[in-house]
């Protein structure tokens, strides 16, 4: 019974017979009195349900938010919401599907499920999807460490811009936030003690919500001064207005260049997926319906966080928000205290994010290159280091990274989110529980080749950007 506990097997699951067999007989000795070692996981599920929202939801909110009310500039109000919802609800529904082909075959690593639908080559693949993606995500978090860290610290110490200490650089920043914070906390053996980080980092980003929710009613449209009277915003490549007229009136659908960008930034918003595994893992008193009933808390609570800091950050500066939201309210100036402490926010929630992100890289290397090594702490630690280490160069020394970003938004968010778990609940599903054309497998199928028109379109987009030179605009994950 312990050992059916250990692995998502009570009576409060609420799936089929044959998923609930087919799981327990994974983990169950072949031979009588033998005892297997459990597969991808050596302790039972301690973590609580609050704490795996807590972690999941982490692991969903990402740098994206910064840029979704300029998203909302270029799409309208209501199709923005329209859009979001969808995106939303694709999410749960590929979270669904990724449960139940782990629960028919017992397995809870998402590269494992890549190996059982492919094998080896299905194995790699999905391994490499997911170490792409999250090292761009971490990427993109120490790119934020980098460019607003220096601006706190100056703000703090009244210091000139141009003052040169070496504490106002911002690599040397990254290198000591990876080393004092970043490590320590990426050192920890298992997911769900970050759960406590995780809850302080979604409480920063609640405090984010709440003041971008009070400068709307605080901040004059348009600003004063000569803020609207500049060319193109120089973080966003967006135009400013020159007149009023109905520059400070919401939109409710608009369509331009730059609304293409609005559902690759979404589904990179939610990209979640290579955590959900994990995270099943060290629940506590695991089901598939009791994690799918995380994920749904989770996306939940961030579709409404995204929505309410889209809102309002558009209804704050209308036309003239920028493709990264604290950007624009650098414009009221470096002696804002309120702006000043949402900067150390966001800064202190994106650094408890990496941690997070980085587990699931270091469990993709693990399958590849030690899949049926016992933990050990020398490789827990050397795999840790290495990847701060490689993130921090590409931070460092690609300045161009944005591009980089772009192409690794288009083609890992749309494959975790969409085709992988398709294909994988096609392929491992079997036909006497399902047969190959039944409703679910061919919405399955409908799902997956949904994620590769996603694909084939946002790389499109990035492709004409590139040979037309113009600017682009949106956020990370």
């Amino acid at each position: 019974m312990e050992l059916q506990k250990m692995n998502g097997h009570s009576r409060e699951d609420g799936f089929d017979g044959v998923d609930g067999l087919a799981e327990q007989e994974e983990f169950l000795p072949h031979k009588p009195g033998a005892k297997k070692e459990l597969q991808f996981t050596d302790f039972e599920g301690k973590t609580s349900f609050g704490m795996s929202v807590f972690n999941l939801s982490n692991a969903i909110m990402g740098s994206g938010i910064l840029g979704l009310a300029f998203a909302m500039s270029n799409t309208g109000i209501i199709l923005f919401l329209i859009l979001l919802f969808f995106i939303a609800i694709l999410s749960a529904y590929s979270i669904h599907l990724l449960l139940r082909s782990a629960g028919v075959v017992g397995i809870r690593a998402y590269e494992q499920l890549g190996n059982r639908a492919f094998g080896p080559p299905g194995k790699m693949l999905a391994a490499c999807i997911i170490t792409i993606h999250n090292i761009g995500a971490m990427s993109s978090y120490l790119f934020i460490i980098k460019s607003e860290l220096p601006l706190v610290i100056r703000a703090l110490l009244d210091s000139d811009e141009n003052s040169g200490e070496w504490f106002m650089n911002g690599n040397f920043l990254i290198i000591i936030v990876s080393a004092f914070i970043i490590l320590p906390l990426a050192l920890m053996k298992q997911l769900g003690y970050l759960g406590y980080t995780s809850g302080f980092s979604l409480s920063c980003m609640v405090f984010f919500l709440i003041s971008v929710i009070y400068k709307k009613f605080n901040i004059a449209c348009p600003l004063e001064d000569t803020h609207l009277n500049v060319t193109p915003v120089a973080h966003g490549g967006h135009a400013a207005v020159n007149e009023t007229g109905d520059f400070c009136e919401a939109k409710f659908f608009t369509i331009n260049s730059q609304t293409s960008y609005t559902i690759p930034i979404l589904a990179f918003a939610f990209v979640c997926h290579p955590e959900v595994l994990p995270i099943y893992t060290e629940l506590r008193d695991a089901t598939k319906k009791r994690m799918q009933g995380v994920a749904n808390v989770s996306i939940l609570a961030m579709f409404v966080m995204y929505l309410m800091t889209a809102l309002f950050g558009y209804l704050t500066f209308y036309g003239a928000v920028e493709s990264e939201l604290l950007h624009t309210y650098s414009r009221l100036g470096s002696n804002d205290v309120l702006i000043l402490c949402v900067r150390l926010a966001v800064l202190v929630a994106v650094t408890l994010t990496v941690p997070v992100v980085l587990f699931p890289i270091r469990r993709a290397l693990l399958q590849i290159l030690f899949p049926d090594k016992p933990f050990h702490w020398a490789r827990h630690i050397a795999i840790a280091f290495c990847l701060i280490f490689v993130v921090n160069l590409l931070v460092i020394f690609v300045p161009s990274i944005r591009d980089i970003f772009g192409i690794i938004g288009a083609t890992s968010a749309p494959t975790l989110i969409f085709i992988l778990p398709g294909v994988f609940y096609v392929r491992i599903v079997p036909e006497d529980q399902e047969p190959f054309l039944s409703r679910t497998k061919i919405q399955a199928a409908c799902f997956a080749a949904l994620g590769f028109i996603f694909m084939v379109m946002s790389l499109s987009f990035i492709i004409t950007d590139w040979v037309t030179g113009e600017s682009r605009s949106g956020g990370g994950h």
